[in-house]
């Protein structure tokens, strides 16, 4: 835990704002509902559909953010010494770090079972790893939009056997862009797209796996594993867009940062489309977690390392 902090789900301190807690604070910081230690030592980390969320999203969390300076408060938050960049990225030496690696074994225990939109992609879904992009008030430079190259989902609809594992990744594109999409790539039982059952080709509830995101120099190589299904590699460029909608030079000139733990994505906003699934939930986590309207995960590793080169063959 020496270079995370933590984003809960809750305004314990009443000041309008949801909570966290720094680098320092989490050696020794457990919430006995949403981020604790199990009887076997796993990290527990849930997350309720109605709570409180950060300014930019509808959905809640409880979720780890990389912070490279470690208890060096003297270096901001969005400074590049506390963020990492790719290679390619113009005055990348100047970042905390070129690329990096993010590994990750858990198991998902639940997800939110009651959408009243539940066509909407995000539905019975929630993301248990990511990169995010840090988001700045001028994006002059074609950069600094605060989206995601990668989002690591596991979703499981009611009555279905098992869910599906895969990630998206986000055309780094403004906000108000309409080709500013996620792109769905399968790695078990399909996406988010998938609406049959994958049965013994996706992963259960409370089914290990891991996960491993390693972006050497200006590349995002992809190792996901499963005792039963096997492994899946896969690989993405961060320096050249994803198809002719995307930014021409995807994620170049962005500041880079890690995530893990639980982004509910059952959302309790309504409207629609691929995030807003009316989910269900009160705001009294007792109730919520009785009803089932709250997502949770179990981790045994989350482990921060230098990038690594892939590989060969």
């Amino acid at each position: 835990m020496s270079q995370w902090k933590i984003t809960l789900p809750m305004d314990a301190n009443k000041d309008g704002k949801v909570d966290e807690k720094t680098v320092a604070e989490l050696k020794t910081y457990h919430h006995p509902d949403f981020f604790y230690l199990n009887e076997n030592g796993r990290l527990v980390f849930a997350a309720p559909n109605k709570a409180t969320t950060t300014a930019n999203s509808s959905n809640t969390r409880s979720e780890l953010r990389q912070m490279i300076r470690g208890t060096n408060t003297r270096i901001g938050t969005h400074d590049p010494r506390n963020n990492f960049a790719v290679e390619a990225r113009k005055g990348s030496d100047k970042f905390g770090a070129v690329g990096g690696k993010l590994n990750a074994t858990l198991r998902v225990d639940h997800v939110a079972l009651n959408a009243g939109e539940p066509e909407a992609k995000a539905a019975y879904s929630v993301v248990v790893g990511q990169i995010h992009a840090t988001k700045l008030k001028s994006t002059s430079s074609g950069f600094g939009y605060g989206n995601e190259p990668i989002k690591i989902y596991f979703k499981k609809q009611p009555g279905h056997q098992s869910g599906v594992v895969f990630w998206n990744y986000e055309r780094n594109l403004a906000k108000d862009d309409p080709d500013r999409n996620d792109l769905s790539v399968p790695v078990f039982g399909g996406n988010w797209e998938t609406k049959e059952d994958p049965g013994e080709n996706g992963i259960k509830l409370g089914e290990e796996f891991s996960y491993e995101i390693n972006v050497h120099r200006n590349t995002m190589y992809l190792t996901f594993h499963n005792e039963r299904l096997g492994t899946v590699v896969q690989s993405r460029s961060l320096v050249r867009g994803a198809d002719d909608k995307d930014n021409p030079y995807a994620y170049g000139g962005d500041a880079l940062y890690f995530k893990a733990g639980v982004y509910n994505q059952c959302s309790t906003k309504s409207g629609g489309g691929n995030w807003y699934a009316a989910c269900a939930g009160t705001g009294d986590w007792e109730v919520d977690k009785a009803n089932g309207d709250y997502a949770q995960a179990t981790f045994s590793r989350i482990e921060l390392s230098e990038s690594t080169p892939p590989p060969e063959g």
